[in-house]
């Protein structure tokens, strides 16, 4: 008996074959996300073209100056850092999203009187050098009285310092009214005489020609006595 032989099957392409489709990458969706919204470049171009338009409007609302641009600058920080985080999106009315922008924070205001500026008629406190200008003074108030001679000195640092009357100072001085007058005025005379030689640049001043021009005065200070010889 003869024997026939059977050829097997022949086999199928499966389905879990990797084609050449299906290797290639797709973009992220995160740049495609990304193409709707504002770059920063794209934002100040265009925040510029509107910005005359939108100050106009926001002067028409507020009616200062100075606060239509506070309030938009205020805009373009808060709209400028989303378009640097690519967070804002595309506008084909870029007026009317800012406008709005910035009606949102000019409401905000008014609902936050806090955030307002008030009128007061108290002044805002000074700020501390460290004691800086009061040592300088000092200084100069020093130097100045080292150029005179010990009853002009006394003279002056009794009447204009300490805020004495002349009838006062003679007393403690043990001296006539009118010589701790003369004094002091001598005492002004130079000191004017040394400011107008410091300010000007000069080497040698004459303090003969200095004591006529003087006249009386009265001051708090030294350094202002001096100076308040000098405008009189």
């Amino acid at each position: 008996m003869q024997t026939i032989s059977v050829p097997p099957p022949p086999t199928t392409p499966t389905t879990d074959t990797p084609t050449a489709g299906a290797a290639a990458a797709s973009p992220p969706a995160v740049e495609a996300g990304r193409a709707d919204h504002m770059t920063a470049a794209e934002f100040d171009e265009a925040f510029t073209a509107v910005m005359p338009r939108l100050r106009r409007r926001l002067l028409a609302l507020t009616g200062d100056p100075h606060d239509a641009d506070d309030l938009l600058q205020e805009t373009y920080v808060r709209l400028s850092h989303r378009a640097r985080a690519r967070t804002l999106a595309r506008q084909q009315q870029p007026y009317a999203y800012t406008c709005a922008a910035a009606l949102n924070l000019l409401r905000d205001s008014w609902r936050h009187p806090a955030r307002r500026e008030h009128c007061t008629d108290r002044l805002p406190e000074r700020g501390w050098d460290g004691g800086f200008a009061t040592r300088e003074a000092e200084s100069a108030a020093a130097s100045l009285l080292s150029g005179l001679s010990p009853k002009e000195a006394a003279a002056v640092i009794l009447v204009d310092i300490e805020g004495l009357t002349h009838d006062m100072a003679g007393e403690r001085l043990g001296a006539h009214r009118g010589t701790v007058q003369r004094n002091r005025m001598r005492g002004l005379a130079k000191m004017r005489a040394a400011l107008d030689a410091y300010e000007t640049g000069a080497t040698t001043v004459s303090t003969t020609k200095a004591m006529k021009a003087t006249k009386p005065m009265k001051a708090a200070k030294p350094m202002a006595a001096a100076r308040g010889a000098k405008a009189a």
